[in-house]
């Protein structure tokens, strides 16, 4: 199995197109793992308990999140699907980070950082992280964010379970880069 390839068909599924392999996200984005496994393997993904749990636990991402009892799983953001993760506003750091290819840098200090279809923008807490996310996809940029500030100002951040801020946007206004 390919962890990263997997990983990503997962990401698709379980944030984009749940109906791709015919399984359905209840309202917080979880399903259960029998359905997944059936709904993959039927789609051509054939995925074994153990492999999907490799995934999860797996690589650096953390993409994923099985619930308690371990039967059921969602992505922890980044969806552009209706869910809700039912988060609870958090105090970030005084500066994060997100990272992009160095040819989004100008419209984004014109324009400031956009969800775009996703429920919210994403950061990282860190200069390594932020910088092998926007590597992605080019060469990585990476743009301080004045967090403390934003929050002083009444945007509302979120930490997800694997560690990434979210929030809304981020205006210009709290961008620099480096």
């Amino acid at each position: 199995m390919d962890l990263v390839r997997t990983s990503k068909r997962l990401s698709r599924v379980l944030r984009h197109a749940p109906g791709s392999v015919g399984v359905t996200l209840d309202a917080a984005g979880w399903v259960g793992v029998p359905e997944l496994l059936d709904g993959l393997a039927t789609h051509g993904t054939p995925l074994s308990r153990a492999e999907l749990d490799a995934v999860v636990t797996g690589g650096d991402k953390r993409r994923f999140e099985l619930d308690v009892v371990g039967d059921r799983i969602r992505a922890y953001q980044g969806h552009s699907v209706v869910v809700s993760l039912s988060l609870e506003p958090a105090t970030p750091p005084d500066v994060l980070f997100h990272g992009t290819p160095e040819r989004n840098v100008r419209a984004i200090l014109a324009g400031g950082l956009l969800r775009g279809s996703r429920h919210h923008v994403h950061l990282s807490h860190d200069v390594a992280t932020a910088v092998r996310v926007g590597g992605r996809r080019g060469r990585p940029v990476v743009l301080r964010v004045d967090a403390g500030r934003m929050a002083a100002d009444g945007h509302v951040f979120f930490l997800a379970g694997n560690g990434v801020w979210l929030t809304d946007v981020v205006p210009a206004d709290y961008l620099a880069v480096g």
